[in-house]
């Protein structure tokens, strides 16, 4: 999996390793794994690459309880022995090859018949009842290289019709590129991770499956899409659908397939229109989330949280978890939470603050939004969301900082919000300050949002002259926010009154 397409991820809030090893054997394909590996014995044959005879999945499938009748069911029986095999859950021993590379040995090598290896219960089985929490998620996510290595593979039916006359794949005809595939399908995993972590509604939502592959294919900053690149959309869907149906029974993923009915429309259409999103249709409303959802909707699970981060772990990609920083002192905890989106940086740090005694924490934390540098504001920021967490006892810590031209302003804020008495009002200087470390921050945190202009509006209404006075600011970001504000403040006077001021602001710097 590639570290280089995101190598700073927002945090994610895992399960507990008890509460994950319990997801990880409640996976349809993991249990059946486990309970085949049970099931193995001395009369269990397998071929030369561990497979289970063909004659033995019948029993095999009997024995997952599975319909004989589903003509799935030997494939089924098949896929979890694999499983079981590549775990090490089952150990196998393959017929010996003769001298002339024939496999020989095992019961059934006379007589013409197929020669076969055996299959025993693997030590490492023991560890599904026996073993800690951890041994059993590293069994599942040796599972799950198996799956995702079979996600990997194209359609059966490809590989069929790119057959050689001479029995051999042609792989120029197939377009398959075994790196390539595997690849590919590391960027769209490390997509929905991305898509599940930065969304402010926590990792619990379903990503709808045109939307994960308009972010594999579609080119960045695109606002109308092409013909070409809805077609690619839709290849791209069709392709998703198969692997997260290959990936939904270990676990990963809960997956809502898409609509059959949409490969076959009444009018010969092929289902592409609405790749994108919409009903392929002229209406302003678009679709509802009902008929969105007919196009496919993948959500990655706890455990699938789990295992696509550890797998980001070992590529070398820094993919952070609530919690890390639990331990480690308030500069720390605010130069990271700095770049987190803010759902992500309170989750964070109510962890931290979890456990502290509060007065010594809220004085470690203001030393650490101290600093002049452009990190400054955002960290004050960040500051200031932990600082709404404390209760009356941090007053005296939050009181000690009132005369500081960079703590002052957040110090009057948090103590007006909790009612504190007899607090001396700000200097106009603390106040202009506080102000364009305030959009500061917001820029820094969001960038221009839609929200930022009425911001800009509120913190300069109540001040005659502000702009004659803010460029005199002795704050590293007075020149940015001035331009900021220049382009977005929603009153056009004063938005003129902003690039002056910035004009003043970038004249006085050295």
């Amino acid at each position: 999996m590639s570290a280089e397409s995101h190598p700073t991820l927002p945090p994610v809030r895992l399960h507990s390793d008890a509460e994950l090893a319990r997801d990880a054997l409640g996976a349809p394909l993991f249990a059946r794994a486990v309970r085949l590996a049970r099931w193995a014995g001395p009369e269990t044959r397998v071929g030369v690459g561990g497979e289970l005879a063909a004659d033995q999945l019948p029993g095999a499938a009997a024995h997952l309880g599975l319909d004989a009748a589903d003509e799935n069911a030997a494939g089924c029986a098949s896929q979890a022995w694999r499983v079981a095999v590549d775990t090490g859950l089952v150990d196998v021993t393959e017929p010996e090859e003769g001298a002339d590379g024939s496999a020989e040995g095992g019961s059934g090598a006379a007589g013409g018949e197929e020669p076969y290896g055996t299959a025993a219960p693997g030590e490492d089985l023991a560890l599904v009842t026996g073993g800690t929490p951890g041994d059993v998620l590293d069994l599942w996510r040796a599972a799950l290289e198996a799956v995702l290595a079979d996600a990997a593979v194209p359609d059966l039916e490809d590989l069929v019709d790119a057959l050689e006359a001479g029995g051999g794949i042609d792989f120029d005809r197939l377009d398959w590129n075994p790196g390539r595939e595997a690849d590919a399908l590391d960027a769209v995993l490390a997509n929905l991770y991305l898509l599940t972590a930065s969304g402010a509604g926590g990792t619990d939502r379903s990503i709808p499956l045109p939307v994960l592959a308009a972010s594999m294919v579609a080119p960045e900053g695109m606002a109308e899409p092409t013909d070409a690149v809805l077609e690619q959309v839709s290849d791209a869907m069709m392709r998703l659908d198969g692997q997260f149906r290959q990936l939904e029974p270990i676990g990963l993923v809960e997956f809502r397939p898409v609509d059959e009915e949409l490969m076959a429309q009444p009018d010969g259409r092929d289902g592409s229109d609405g790749a994108d999103g919409s009903d392929g249709s002229d209406g302003s409303d678009g679709v509802d989330d009902g008929d969105v959802s007919r196009y496919g909707m993948v959500r990655l699970t706890p455990l699938g949280l789990y295992g696509i981060r550890a797998r980001m772990l070992e590529a070398g990609v820094e993919a952070p978890a609530v919690g890390e920083l639990a331990g480690k002192g308030a500069d720390a905890l605010l130069d990271a939470v700095a770049s987190y989106p803010e759902h992500a940086a309170q989750a964070e740090i109510e962890q931290w603050m979890a456990g502290r005694d509060l007065p010594a924490a809220v004085t470690e934390l203001l030393a650490a939004a101290r600093g002049d540098d452009e990190g400054g504001p955002l960290r004050r920021l960040r500051c200031q969301q932990a600082l709404a967490l404390a209760g009356p006892q941090a007053e005296p810590a939050v009181r000690s900082v009132l005369d500081e031209a960079e703590l002052g302003g957040l110090a009057r804020v948090w103590l007006a919000e909790h009612g504190v008495a007899d607090v001396p009002p700000p200097a106009p200087e603390m106040v202009f300050w506080l102000t364009v470390d305030t959009i500061a921050a917001q820029l820094a945190a969001d960038g221009e949002t839609e929200e930022l202009p009425l911001l800009m509006e509120t913190l300069t209404a109540h001040h005659t002259g502000f702009f004659d006075q803010v460029w005199r600011v002795e704050h590293p970001s007075t020149v940015r926010v001035l331009e900021a504000m220049g382009r977005l403040h929603p009153d056009r006077r004063r938005a003129k009154e902003a690039r002056r001021a910035a004009f003043k602001a970038r004249s006085r710097r050295p």
